[in-house]
């Protein structure tokens, strides 16, 4: 594929473009001027970019669902029962009979196996089912605009650009996800760009109509994300009561075997032959997971812990795993207290990132590291009782 002059400029992040265009905020139309502008300077001609950015409006129903994230706050076993249901299962294992040829072509080229796609496709879009109704135009400009993550969305908005010049983006009727993303397993225009894989050989990447182009496509992502080609990513695993906590979590790495000398086994089958971390998501009373290399690659797809958790278990369940087992966690704490929490952290000078009710990896860090401070279980879990001591 030739690579035009504006998709080389597509590789440089807003923070090192030029600073002759505002990058954020103000008045949204002399924003729109300053991304036509930049355009131009990539090398698009003037008719092109007009006719792409003509219709541009700014969108508050994709702001409003930026700001509306608190599903987010859920501990790992609602949410998971939450996007998990028999009928999802069902279907997905279904969807593997019928793209069979796919999945095996799929794993062949990129090493990933059937089950880790099935997942996402679930989760993102039902099955395709449910692609979203905003138009992807307004909302990349929108959150271009939007000074929280100007620097992930700009980029996006000349990608689309790109697309377009290509046939293959309409400024006024292609639709997706509010955060720009677009197609079956939700995509958004540079790793279209990137990745886009002609999958059903009609010589278009289609990712909104075409589940072979959607699935080839999100498996060449992963490929180019670091999966590692026929490794798995997520085990159960059952924990001794005695064990060192203050080893669990995403910080420590160990050999699977050296997990297995201090009385962590698996649930099913046996230990590869990897590095592999010890993830408790409700802490030492609930469900427990060795997280291999390729976990890490799903954070690179999504950065909520809560759900790259529930997506790569998701994934073992529909290769053939056992249900988790629940355990007996103790009781984890509101949104309005782990907000609070997060306050404590930060006056004790812990990095908890955004002060959201999210317990994500910076907070979990900072959660162990108070509770091995207190001589309380190490084991990431926020409890009342953590509070209070704080």
């Amino acid at each position: 594929m030739r690579l035009l002059p504006a998709l080389a400029a597509l590789v440089l992040s807003a923070a090192t473009a030029s600073s002759a265009y505002a990058q954020c905020g103000g008045s949204f139309s002399s924003f729109v001027s300053g991304l036509k502008q930049e355009a131009r300077a990539k090398g698009y001609d003037k008719s092109t970019v007009d006719r792409f950015f003509a219709s541009a409006r700014q969108d508050p129903k994709t702001l409003k669902a930026d700001r509306s994230q608190g599903v987010f706050q859920m501990p790992f076993l609602d949410f998971s029962q939450r996007l998990i249901s028999q009928n999802r299962i069902d279907v997905g294992r279904k969807k593997s009979k019928q793209y069979d040829a796919t999945f095996d072509r799929i794993e062949r080229q990129y090493g990933v196996s059937r089950g880790v796609l099935l997942a996402f496709w679930a989760f993102e879009t039902d099955y395709g089912a449910f692609q979203g109704d905003f138009n992807t135009l307004n909302s990349l400009v929108t959150l271009a605009h939007d000074c929280r993550r100007p620097e992930l969305f700009r980029p996006q908005v000349f990608a689309a650009l790109e697309l377009y010049t290509r046939g293959d983006f309409s400024p006024t009727k292609t639709t997706g996800a509010w955060a720009g993303e677009i197609g079956m397993v939700q995509m958004l225009p540079a790793d279209i760009i990137e990745n886009g894989v002609d999958g059903d050989g009609d010589g278009k990447v289609r990712l909104k109509t075409s589940a072979q182009d959607a699935l080839m496509s999100g498996g060449k992502m992963l490929s180019h994300l670091g999966w590692r080609a026929g490794e798995p990513w997520l085990q159960e695993v059952t924990v001794p009561r005695d064990l060192d906590w203050s080893k669990s979590g995403l910080d420590t790495t160990l050999p699977a075997q050296q997990w297995a000398k201090m009385g962590v086994k698996p649930r099913e089958g046996q230990f590869a032959n990897l590095p592999a971390s010890l993830l408790l998501p409700q802490g030492r009373k609930g469900p427990a997971f060795l997280a291999y290399p390729n976990y890490s690659v799903y954070f690179e797809w999504n950065k909520s812990f809560v759900y790259v958790t529930t997506a790569a278990y998701f994934a073992t369940r529909l290769e053939g795993a056992a249900r988790y087992d629940a355990g007996n966690p103790d009781p984890g704490l509101t949104g309005t207290q782990m907000k609070t929490l997060q306050k404590k952290l930060k006056a004790r000078g812990h990095d908890v990132g955004k002060v959201d009710g999210i317990l994500g990896k910076l907070t979990r860090r900072a959660v162990q590291a108070e509770q091995k401070r207190l001589g309380l279980p190490a084991d990431a879990w926020p409890t009342a009782a953590l509070l209070n001591a704080l």
